[in-house]
């Protein structure tokens, strides 16, 4: 029955996800009154051979970089906080999120760049978005322009993309692919903090990408005897951040450190399956923030809370509210601008039955926990879209078995 059930699964993978891939093949620009977002990419993901893709989610040996272009549909065609996926390629900007332009670039290509673009800002600032876990490149870059678009944000947009395979299933790689970056993102810190053009810097991470962002800064902070203080913003959207790990980051980080903003929803069914995985210690972006102790201490490090309990935007997971809704991404952009989603991540319904019934770290990667998703793989696009990757993860025997 078993052998049955994943022949069938091994035999749908192949079909539709829940938009086309390989997105990022560039276009005409059709549209001229569609809105741009110009985005420099930095990333220690895999280049990709596929056309289209441009990066994995495997690690590379160092970091990459990109230019791309994102055409975002003019008002009208779209409701904000909505990334508007092409039903079927090529895109039309008219209606569709579009790629005008991916190029892969050089450091001194990066660098000429950021200079360019920051001179281009009214107040020299650039914004730095470090997305979170289960995002495929692709997700990474539409959501990023989403958001740059709907928040109003004049900064020069810098997306960090660090390598997650893009499932629930792969919650451990994921998760070491963070630390894998740490060094990166803070050789991309340390440069913001040199460059002279670069007068203010915010950043805003998500989920699992808090971590990274978090771990980054300390290390910053360790080594220089400090942040800058051209660092105004650090937003920390639904982290998935051990609670006592992210008291002991913050003393390491010093005295003063940036303006924290943390975005927090009890509701987070994501936050609520990684607290289970982690020894049932609390996740950051899932606190309660009128409960003590969170709240003296949150208050003793002017941390400023918006709670998204009640707030109805979000994926199935409640997870990407601060992306989806137009109160919030507008209120981000306010956030910048005052000098003070977010994934797109395709959950199945396999990967939420999965994460709701077994430890995510027991299953994910092995041939049991691919067994109790196999059945609703037939059935739901996104989980189909996810199972391919893990069954091809598996060794030829774990596959047999």
């Amino acid at each position: 029955m078993l052998r049955r059930l994943l022949l069938c699964a091994f035999l749908v993978v192949s079909g539709c996800g829940g938009h086309p891939k390989d997105v990022l093949t560039p276009v005409a620009d059709t549209a001229p009154q569609s809105h741009k977002v110009d985005m420099l990419i930095a990333t220690t993901r895999s280049q990709s051979i596929v056309p289209g893709e441009m990066f994995t989610g495997e690690r590379a040996r160092a970091a990459n970089f990109a230019n791309i272009t994102v055409s975002v549909p003019p008002e009208g065609a779209r409701k904000v906080g909505e990334v508007s996926w092409p039903k079927k390629l090529p895109s039309n900007p008219a209606t569709d999120f579009a790629t005008l332009k991916a190029d892969m670039i050089d450091i001194d290509a990066a660098k000429a760049w950021l200079s360019t673009s920051v001179k281009k800002t009214p107040d020299g600032s650039a914004l730095v978005f470090i997305h979170g876990f289960n995002t495929k490149f692709e997700d990474s870059v539409y959501r990023f322009a989403q958001i740059v678009r709907d928040s109003g944000v004049q900064s020069a947009p810098i997306l960090v993309t660090w390598p997650s395979r893009g499932s629930l299933l792969a919650y451990g790689y994921d998760r070491e692919s963070t630390n894998y970056t740490r060094n990166a993102l803070e050789n991309l810190f340390q440069y913001l903090a040199r460059d002279r053009e670069v007068k203010e810097v915010s950043i805003l991470a998500h989920s699992m990408g808090n971590w990274l962002t978090l771990e980054a800064l300390r290390q910053m902070a360790i080594r220089n005897g400090g942040l800058p203080t051209k660092f105004k913003n650090v937003m920390l959207a639904a982290p998935d951040v051990d609670v006592d790990v992210f008291r002991s980051q913050i003393v390491d980080m010093g005295d003063p450190h940036p303006q924290f903003t943390l975005f927090v929803s009890r509701d987070d069914k994501a936050l609520a399956v990684s607290r289970r995985v982690w020894g049932d210690v609390a996740r950051l972006g899932s606190i309660d923030p009128e409960a003590e102790p969170y709240k003296q201490e949150l208050a003793d490090n002017k941390i400023t809370v918006i709670d998204l309990t009640k707030v109805k935007a979000g994926d199935r997971l409640n997870h990407g509210k601060f992306a989806e809704s137009p109160e919030i991404v507008r209120l981000i952009g306010a956030r910048i601008s005052d000098g003070q989603t977010l994934t797109d991540s395709r959950v199945g319904l396999g990967d939420q039955i999965l994460a709701a019934t077994t430890s995510t770290a027991a299953a994910a990667g092995n041939a049991a926990g691919l067994i109790l998703a196999a059945p609703v793989a037939v059935v739901d696009a996104d989980t189909r879209d996810n199972y391919s990757s893990q069954l091809e993860a598996l060794g030829p025997s774990q596959r047999s078995q």
